[in-house]
Parts: structure tokens; sequence; C-alpha cells
């Protein structure tokens, strides 16, 4: 991810790792352990699921309704999220690095899903951000804006849009593993998605010299 950081087939690159993290989360574990809370406070592994299918569903009708604005050359469209889009993503990444916050109400999970029900909700959701992505090649990501549906009056571009559900992703897919980990449901090797989790967390965070250079 060095020769331009910001385009779309890296961000699709970021999103098939999401993929193959949270299908590795998903191996060997069965409907009790995985909707089972490690205390009582904490979420379980089928509602970090479950609150990503409601947030991901959330930004991508938002962001589908505000895709009119055509891109303005044949070249592939890039997908740099702005300095805004950027600290937001950054402070989404995992492993949690500032002040830890409620989940806004409409995105919280449902009572008690089901781990079969919230993973198959995640995936659908996830797919159709990916799909939404690879059909983007008219759409200019970085000038096209929607609304924040969880910030009113906030405005970014599809492109932080599509960049902050990434980073979403992998900060609750990181909650999870640490749920399996913490309740002694995950193997050495699956413990490794931990670190693999936060390997995205050096790519957002950039010098002001790369970011300008990856334009």
């Amino acid at each position: 991810m060095t020769e331009n950081r910001w385009s779309i087939s890296n961000l699709l690159s970021g999103f098939d790792a999401v993929e193959r993290d949270a299908r590795e989360l998903l191996d060997g574990l069965c409907e009790e352990d995985g909707t089972r809370r490690p205390d009582p406070q904490a979420w379980s592994v089928a509602e970090c699921l479950d609150h990503l299918a409601i947030s991901n569903r959330a930004y991508l009708d938002a962001i589908r309704a505000a895709a009119s604005v055509p891109a303005r050359d044949s070249r592939e469209p890039g997908a740099y999220p702005g300095w805004l889009g950027r600290w937001i993503a950054w402070t989404l990444e995992p492993p949690v690095r500032i002040l830890r916050t409620k989940a806004p109400a409409l995105s919280r999970p449902r009572n008690s899903p089901t781990l079969h029900d919230a993973s198959q909700a995640f995936l659908r959701s996830h797919h159709e951000t990916v799909a939404f992505l690879r059909a983007s090649s008219g759409v200019d990501l970085t000038r096209a804006r929607f609304a924040n549906p969880f910030i009113p009056g906030l405005k970014l571009s599809l492109a932080a849009g599509l960049h902050i559900i990434a980073a979403h992703e992998r900060r609750h897919l990181w909650q999870a593993w640490r749920v399996r980990t913490r309740t002694g449901l995950a193997t050495m090797s699956q413990r490794a998605g931990l670190s693999r989790l936060t390997d995205m967390h050096d790519f957002i965070r950039t010098t002001p010299e790369a970011e300008e250079s990856a334009k």
C-alpha cells in the first residue's frame, strides 16, 4: 500500500482483510459462546457484529443516496478521505487510543441477537459496502458528500464514509477478538487476529509530507 495509499484498490484490500479476520473470528465459535458476555457491561461477539451490521447499513444508505457527483476523468478515482474524515477514521482504528464513548442509540445492537443472525447481517452489510465501492468508478468519491447519519449537520465525502466504515469494522472485530480471548475461546493462532487488526493504524496515521505526496 505504497504507490497510491488512498486508491480504491487499496481500500478494497482493506475490506478484504476485514472479511478474512471476521471469518477467522467465527471459525469454531458456537452459538452459546458467541452470545456469551465476558461481563454484564460488555458486549458479546454477536453484539459486536450486530452493532457493525446496523452501523454499516445506516452509513451505506446515506452514502448511496448521495452518490450523484460524476467522476471528472477516466483515471482510477481516488478515495482520499480529507483531513476530517481521515481523523475520524484514525480515532476508530484499534486499539482504542482516545476516550471511550458509548455507541449512538441508533446503532446499538439488538436485544440478545443470535450469533448466526448477527454474523450474517454483518457479512451482508460488508458485502454490500464492497459492492458499492467496486461499482463506484463513475462517482467522484472525494467531491460527493453525504449527511452523517449519527452526527446531525455533519457532511463528509463518500470516500471519508467508506474509510470510516472500514476503520469501524476493524475496531469492533478487535473488540470481538478480545471477547474470545478473555473467555478462553481463541487458539494461539486465532489470537494473532488482534494484532492483524491494528496493522491499518499506521496506514491511516501518516506524516503531512506523505499525505501531500499521496493526493
